[in-house]
């Protein structure tokens, strides 16, 4: 589908590491792996406001037969950067944004990059660049963000901004929470989730004045359907509701599921907070289709219910969104992933919404997409 609006708005080479919060630290040159999956919001001078996450990694990651990563420590009390090195043939290295170590019983694996959070402020309807704040970049605090801050998702909810994030480490993979009045300086809150739940985010509003959330557990084991099910057992969209948006109570109705006839059966996941319209709650989320490593990533829309959101009002096995190779045709010495859309970010501008997305794993896309395609009028 084609859409008036459908643009790289920010790539590896416009991020400035000599600004970056690794910069001088490593006496190893670094460069940005990707700078993608971002959280979008209004800002209160009706800007935009990306948040973006910037992969940076080792330029030369193996060297004298040791493959290394980038490690946050505070052990001296004052916060660097260090590296950290294991033996090659020790290691699988065959998806390029981790390798996992062989060392028998639990799945253990480390990351060829660290993240950090990087705001990026647009113009109104999204369409260009006005300022990269990089003094207000968000880097590791804390032994739990030790690997890095991954995959923000900003929500706005009674007038304060709400940022989760996926924060990385050996001790959780946990999803920590930053709040703002503002838009763009951030305070660290908490811990909201614990190990593997990825994608949590936050509906734009209250529902019977509870926060509601939608989240995904991950795991290694999943238990079936009854034959002729149209559900499909494995990871699934979910719901959580809390009093204060930091303490979360799991929802006891599922949310949205992976159907047998869907050809996306490998993942699925949330990708933009849910906003209120005339007939629910939109949401926009990703499902993968198996290929390879790592899979065809597309978006998906529903509509839920604004009292009950367990309930799916509309949806469509359409993708709204797919991978665009005429997009990254510019930087294609840059990619190392493929066929690969993450939609992370969403704001209402006229007739249209503005989609922030992640394009490969490498850059920051910015689609406009008429509020008619999702059966919506105002």
């Amino acid at each position: 589908m084609n859409y008036p609006v459908d643009t790289l708005i920010l790539v590896p080479d416009d991020i400035d590491l000599t600004r970056s919060p690794l910069a001088g630290q490593l006496a190893e040159e670094t460069y940005v792996l990707g700078a993608f999956n971002p959280g979008l919001t209004r800002l209160p001078n009706g800007n935009l406001l990306m948040m973006v996450r910037v992969a940076e990694a080792l330029r030369t990651p193996i060297r004298d037969n040791e493959i290394r990563s980038i490690r946050w420590t505070d052990e001296d009390g004052a916060g660097r950067f260090v590296l950290d090195a294991w033996p090659v043939d020790r290691t699988d290295t065959a998806d390029p944004r981790k390798f996992t170590l062989r060392s028998g019983g639990w799945k253990i694996m480390a990351l060829t990059s660290l993240s950090w959070l990087l705001p990026v402020e647009l113009t109104p309807d999204g369409t260009q660049r006005i300022a990269i704040h990089y003094d207000k970049a968000i880097v590791p605090a804390y032994s739990f963000q030790c690997y890095g801050i991954e995959d923000p998702r900003i929500s706005r909810v009674d007038g304060r901004y709400l940022m989760t994030t996926c924060s990385v480490s050996p001790e959780r993979h946990s999803t920590t929470l930053y709040t703002s009045d503002n838009g763009i300086d951030w305070d660290f809150a908490d811990i909201i989730l614990d190990h593997q739940n990825k994608d949590m985010l936050l509906f734009e509003g209250l529902i019977d004045g509870q926060y509601w959330a939608q989240t995904r557990p991950l795991g290694d084991l999943y238990f079936a359907y009854p034959p002729g099910s149209e559900w499909r057992a494995g990871p699934s969209i979910n719901l959580a509701t809390s009093p204060d948006g930091l303490h979360w109570k799991p929802h006891r109705h599922p949310g949205i599921r992976t159907r047998n006839e869907t050809v996306a059966t490998a993942r699925i996941g949330a990708g933009t907070p849910p906003i209120l319209t005339e007939r629910g709650w939109l949401t926009l989320w990703h499902a993968v289709e198996p290929q390879e490593i790592v899979g065809i990533y597309r978006t998906y829309w529903s509509i839920l219910d604004r009292d009950d959101p367990s309930q799916v009002i509309a949806t469509d096995e359409v993708a709204i969104l797919e991978p665009n190779v005429d997009l990254t045709r510019a930087i294609e010495h840059q990619m190392y992933l493929r066929d690969v859309v993450f939609s992370t970010g969403i704001a209402e501008h006229e007739e249209q919404y503005i989609v922030a997305s992640g394009e490969a794993d490498l850059a920051c896309r910015i689609t406009h997409i008429p509020k008619s395609a999702f059966g919506l009028t105002r």
